[in-house]
């Protein structure tokens, strides 16, 4: 799990369970992403704001997508 805390002490990160995020102070939790499968059972992983990636022929896939993109294109560079 990768945790940015800016200078002004703000901290973002994808959320996950690994550490208690509430111990650092009032969260703001909002959805990035959709990973839906589509009528033809190919998976999709839809940015919020952003690209849709896919087709993936597995969920799995898509999730490893979604994660990727987002580490790339909004936690580390934002």
């Amino acid at each position: 799990m990768e945790l940015v805390v800016e200078p002004g002490g703000q901290a973002r990160c994808i959320y996950g369970e690994a550490i208690n995020l509430a111990t650092l102070g009032r969260l703001s939790i909002s959805r990035a992403s959709h990973v839906e499968p589509d009528d033809k059972g190919q998976w999709f992983a839809a940015i919020i704001g952003g690209p849709v990636l896919g087709p993936f022929s597995n969920r799995s896939q898509a999730v490893e997508a979604e994660l990727a993109w987002l580490n790339a294109s909004w936690l580390l560079t934002s």
